[in-house]
């Protein structure tokens, strides 16, 4: 029998695409079927997005203490009650609209830190709005750790259909990559990458690394990244069993993983696979946040400020997203059993 999961979907920047996007997901009959499903954020904002995308949704209100009510295509609203969408202008960063997108997610974590959800899934935050609301993390990987009192290792991964990314470095200034990419960090990020795509289903992952340098250094012509630190981490790796080659030059090792030969393309830095993925489909991407021990899903686009509130917003990504959740979620539900 196919488990059912518990997620959680707190609402986004309430100024940007989030609203409307989460209508048309949890409009959807078929997706809400696939698991137990509680809201969290104000049911006004919500209000505001089915009028955006032109779409009616029937959910009941619940407290926090009730996302238990929420069943396979019963779907259940957690209303904080906290924000009037009359009070935010819609396309523009706001420290009301930061502070909304806060609350919700921190509630969300905190459900599923206290075992009462499977899987948290949030739609997009703007991360101007979140610093103006006073956020001290960086982004929301260290966010989610701290919240869930998890000290070990985490990481973001990008998914496009069946192609992953992986980085080493993420959310850093790219002055400082080159100093922050040890055989260690390097030999770490390739690991948990086998160890996250395993446990999303993926059987013995084929994991390409790419260079740093232009043309992966060419022999050291170019810099010796490739040469001292990246090549020797990958080789102990393959020591250890993992099917990993590399470095390879990080502008065509994207046309060789899209082909099929490898299933993730480990980068040494954010937009090195980013620019990539989203190219492929900017529509379809997922981001997923990895090593935690709830897994988080969101879409891979922004806040999209320009067309907020026009009903125009594509909703691929975020059905994506919650697919992916949801299978996620099962697949830590059956390790654990």
């Amino acid at each position: 029998m196919t488990t059912s999961p518990r997620i959680g979907i707190a609402m986004g920047d309430p100024a940007g695409i989030s609203p409307e996007l989460l209508a048309r997901l949890v409009a959807r009959a078929d997706l809400m079927a696939m698991a137990a499903v509680a809201v969290i954020g104000d049911r006004r904002v919500l209000a505001a997005g089915e009028a955006a995308a032109g779409v009616a949704v029937e959910i009941p209100v619940v407290g926090l203490g009730e996302v238990h009510r929420a069943a396979p295509g019963a779907p259940v609203f957690v209303d904080l009650g906290h924000l009037d969408p009359r009070e935010i202008a819609v396309g523009e960063a706001s420290a009301a609209g930061g502070a909304f997108a806060m609350r919700n997610f921190r509630e969300a974590l905190g459900l599923a830190k206290a075992g009462r959800l499977d899987g948290v899934m949030f739609t997009p935050f703007n991360k101007l709005a979140l610093k103006k609301a006073g956020n001290p993390y960086p982004d929301e990987i260290r966010w989610a750790a701290d919240v869930l009192g998890w000290t070990g290792g985490a990481s973001e991964y990008n998914k496009l259909d069946h192609l992953w990314n992986a980085r080493v470095t993420s959310h850093e200034p790219l002055r400082a990559v080159a100093d922050m990419l040890t055989r260690e960090r390097i030999l770490a990020a390739i690991a948990a990458t086998e160890a996250t795509l395993e446990g999303a289903g993926v059987a013995r992952p084929r994991i390409a690394v790419a260079g740093l340098n232009p043309h992966a250094g060419e022999g050291g012509v170019f810099g010796r990244e490739e040469i001292d630190t990246i090549a020797p981490a990958v080789e102990e790796a393959r020591a250890r069993g993992i099917a990993v080659e590399g470095p390879f030059p990080a502008d065509t090792i994207w046309l060789r993983a899209r082909r099929g030969d490898y299933d993730v393309v480990v980068s040494m830095y954010h937009d090195q696979g980013q620019i990539a993925l989203k190219l492929l489909g900017f529509e379809r991407g997922v981001t997923i946040l990895g090593g935690l021990p709830v897994p988080i899903a969101t879409p891979a686009h922004g806040t999209a400020y320009d067309i907020a509130g026009r009903g125009v917003a594509d909703p691929s990504a975020t059905i994506e997203a919650f697919r992916t959740l949801v299978s996620l979620s099962r697949a830590k539900a059956a390790r654990a059993a």
